[in-house]
């Protein structure tokens, strides 16, 4: 499972951070440190989300 959450994280990570890149940008925060904070924080929190998108896919299999 892990190696389906790690493949799952380059696309939905890529997501996350792009839309909170978009978000920072539209509020007016153009500065460099808002927009790579952003994008960090978007890559990180797609973690628990990969996962929980992996572990749908597992038991829809299984099932």
């Amino acid at each position: 499972m892990l190696a389906l959450t790690l493949m799952l994280h380059i696309f939905i990570g890529a997501t996350v951070a792009g839309a909170a890149i978009i978000a920072v940008l539209v509020a007016g925060f153009g500065t460099t440190w808002p927009i790579v904070i952003a994008g960090l924080a978007g890559f990180v929190l797609s973690f628990p989300v990969s996962w929980l998108v992996a572990k749908q896919l597992y038991e829809r299999d299984e099932g």
